[in-house]
């Protein structure tokens, strides 16, 4: 299964850090939260990444086309042209980063890359957030549940898309994006970390289609929406408080993400 990465936006909301380089790459001890966010899927099995590149694309891809180099111990002989790799810690993944458009909206990234992502079920996050949701179990879930797409339910108050959530009922029906005035602790909002089957692709219009709005909004009116409920540990990174806030758990060793 491959996992598809959000990571275009232009992170106004920490520009101290985003003036300099995308969002996702703004770093949790010494590693770009991206990294951490591709560890956690890694953990469950899920090595294959399409990253939906977008403002300051370039930083990533830079990054990782000297990834394999920054975490290796080699010998360089430049007489002979030859070099000697002595030890890595390489990840074993295979990283596809597309250029989906500077203004591109979500829905519209993920429609780019269509044809990277085939016709099999995928997972799909942000490029911001990281959490300790059980993304094998989340697999499961979704397949039980036989809807074509499948959210990450977690609760915080009123920053982020709500919808209505039975008890006992899995399906959404009801989704809106950042409600203005929901400041109740109890609703649910979506924390990314979607499980979807390919034909979503086909809710999006093209690339001013935010994913958040028509496409989920019509799968939960459908009934194909469902959410898998998350109490865990679950931690978006819009502000600049919020990055320090991790890098302070990070470095007491008290990082709830880090399941790896």
């Amino acid at each position: 299964m491959k996992a598809v990465i959000f990571a275009g936006g232009f992170g106004t909301r920490i520009s101290e850090e985003s003036g300099v380089r995308p969002k996702p790459m703004v770093e949790i001890g010494g590693k770009p939260i991206l990294w951490h966010i591709m560890k956690t899927y890694a953990q469950h099995g899920i090595d294959e990444f399409i990253i939906c590149c977008g403002y300051k694309g370039y930083y990533i891809k830079e990054y990782f086309s000297k990834y394999f180099i920054h975490t290796s111990d080699f010998t360089f002989d430049l007489k002979n042209n030859d070099m000697e790799v002595h030890k890595t810690e390489a990840d074993p993944w295979k990283v596809t980063l597309i250029d989906t458009g500077l203004h591109t909206m979500t829905g519209g990234r993920l429609k780019r890359v269509k044809e990277y992502i085939g016709n099999e079920t995928f997972c799909l996050t942000y490029g911001d957030g990281v959490s300790d949701v059980n993304i094998t179990e989340l697999i499961k879930f979704h397949k039980s549940q036989g809807t074509a797409a499948t959210l990450t339910a977690v609760q915080q108050p009123g920053r982020f898309g709500a919808f209505k959530l039975g008890d006992s009922n899995p399906k959404v029906n009801s989704f809106r994006e950042k409600p203005v005035g929901d400041g109740r602790e109890s609703a649910w909002i979506n924390g990314g970390f979607f499980v979807l089957e390919p034909s979503v692709i086909d809710h999006i219009t093209g690339d001013d289609t935010v994913w958040e709005r028509e496409p989920l909004e019509t799968l939960a009116e459908t009934g194909n929406l469902s959410a898998y409920k998350h109490t865990g540990f679950w931690q978006p990174m819009d502000t600049l408080r919020d990055k320090n806030v991790l890098e302070a758990m990070w470095d007491k060793g008290e990082a709830p993400w880090k399941v790896w």
